[in-house]
Order: C-alpha cells, then sequence, then structure tokens
C-alpha cells in the first residue's frame, strides 16, 4: 500500500490503531494529535486547525490520498463542540484543496451511535450554520445543568453525520472525486471511555443506553478497520453514509424498519405521476 494519509486523534485509540494497521500495510501516515505524532496541533481553535492542515500538508510532501477524522472528545463542555464538530469539519475543508489533487481521495470521519440519541436541536443547528461562538455558549449553558450536560456530546455528533450527508455530493467533494463518509462505534474500548467502564454501576447504565447484542463493547480496530475500507480505493461509490458499526445498537434502538420513514414522500410522489398521467 503506497498511499499517503492523514489521521487527526492518532495519539491514542480509534486514530492509533488505523495509524499502526496502515503503516502495516506499507501506507504513510502523518499523525496529528496533541503529543506523540508526527504533527502537534490543537484542533479546538481555528488557529489551531489551519496550523494542523498546514503541518499535515507539508509532513506528508504535499500529497494527501486520504484522510481519517477520529478526533474527538467527550467533555461536558464547549469543548467537544470545537473538537467533534468544527475540528473535524474545518481541518477537512482546510485540506480539501490538497486531497482533491490524489488520484482516489477518501475521507472517514468518526461519529458515534450517539447520533442517535437525544440531542439539542438549536445547538445541532449552530453548528450546521457554522456559528461556533453561538455553538459554544450554547454548551456553555447546557453544562450547567447536570440533567443537560449530556446533549453536548450527542449533538455534535449529530451535527458531524449530518455535514458529511450534506457535504458528501456537492461538486466541492463528490465532483472532485472525494468519497466522504463517517462511522459511528458503539462503545469502544479506548482511554476516552475507560471511566465509563469502570465500575458495574456505570457499565450498567451504558447497556442500557448502549446496547451491543453482537460481541459486546468493541475494539478499536473494529472501527480502523472499516475506516481503512472506506477510505481505500476499493471504495468508489460510497458517499455520505454513516454507518453503524456499534454491535447492533442502531436496530435495537431504531428496530428493524429504518425505511418507512421514506413512505410518505413515496405515496405523494405516485399520487401526483397517477394525477398527472389522469390529466393526460
Amino acid at each position: 500500500m503506497s498511499r499517503i494519509y492523514v489521521i487527526t486523534g492518532a495519539g491514542s485509540g480509534i486514530g492509533a490503531a488505523a495509524a499502526r494497521l496502515l503503516r502495516e500495510a506499507g501506507a504513510t501516515v502523518v499523525g496529528v494529535d496533541l503529543r506523540g505524532t508526527e504533527v502537534t496541533a490543537d484542533l479546538s481553535t481555528p488557529e489551531g486547525r489551519r496550523q494542523g492542515v498546514a503541518d499535515a500538508v507539508e509532513a506528508a510532501g504535499g500529497t494527501v490520498d486520504a484522510v481519517i477524522a477520529s478526533a474527538g472528545v467527550s467533555a461536558v463542555s464547549p469543548l467537544t463542540v470545537s473538537v467533534n464538530y468544527y475540528g473535524v469539519t474545518e481541518f477537512l475543508e482546510g485540506i480539501r484543496p490538497t486531497l482533491a489533487r490524489s488520484a482516489a481521495p477518501r475521507v472517514a470521519v468518526v461519529s458515534s451511535m450517539s447520533s442517535l440519541q437525544p440531542n439539542y436541536p438549536p445547538l445541532v443547528q449552530a453548528m450546521l450554520e457554522g456559528d461556533e461562538a453561538t455553538a459554544r455558549a450554547m454548551a456553555e449553558q447546557l453544562a450547567a445543568d447536570p440533567r443537560a450536560g449530556g446533549l453536548i456530546y450527542a449533538s455534535s455528533k449529530r451535527a458531524i453525520s449530518r455535514w458529511v450527508r450534506a457535504q458528501s455530493v456537492t461538486a466541492e467533494w463528490a465532483g472532485a472525486g472525494i468519497a466522504l463518509n463517517a462511522v459511528a462505534p458503539g462503545i469502544v474500548k479506548t482511554p476516552m471511555t475507560e471511566e465509563l467502564r469502570a465500575t458495574p454501576e456505570s457499565v450498567a447504565f451504558l447497556d442500557a443506553v448502549v446496547p451491543m447484542p453482537l460481541n459486546y463493547h468493541q475494539p478499536p480496530e473494529s472501527i480502523a478497520n472499516l475506516c481503512i475500507w472506506l477510505t481505500s480505493v476499493e471504495n468508489s461509490h460510497c458517499a455520505g453514509q454513516t454507518i453503524y458499526c456499534d454491535g447492533g445498537s442502531d436496530v435495537v434502538m431504531r428496530g428493524e424498519d429504518a425505511w418507512s420513514w421514506a413512505d410518505e414522500r413515496v405515496g405523494k410522489y405516485f399520487a401526483e405521476l397517477m394525477a398527472g398521467d389522469t390529466a393526460h
């Protein structure tokens, strides 16, 4: 494998696993994180994102074939908004012109099954509108309420999955041949979830909100390998998807019918079609 990868959050967890697997396969990897990687960058700030892009492109020798954006935090604070959403979107927008010059450009973003959980719609909308100051202010208010603080993380992941879906088919992404997709893990055994998995009580809570009937809590490699396929040359047509690699949480939460939401729209389409035929 001779492709050149940039991986954010490569210092630990899913990003570190992806970096290791890719290097073992012969790829060149430029890791981006707060410490312990080829590029040191703070993706929680606009300046850090811009510098991170510049340093990553320089470290990659000016050529980037794929990006795995796995940097993320779960703090009950505005930091989660800045890292999980803007640290992904602004970094990817900054590196997109370089990525577009690749013969087979690909991007995989690490979202979460939390994108399916209760969130705060005004916060999601503020992120999608690119208003970081307002989004951070909303997150600050949510963080002050113990009952609402958990909505910050879910909102950041809902927003990033929606951004991936919206941007994936635009001229800037699909039009440039860049496959843009996301992966949504369940509970991954990484340092970020270590405290949550530390006691029987916290594990029982996790199992209630993130049921995983298939193989239970997952190793980071289960997500890293999926990201690697999504960013491979072989992935020629996946666009805008959030793939739930979550031990079955998506199915348990949403049920077996994930399609009926479209029935009303399809019915309206055929009703209009038939009315047009009758008119003629």
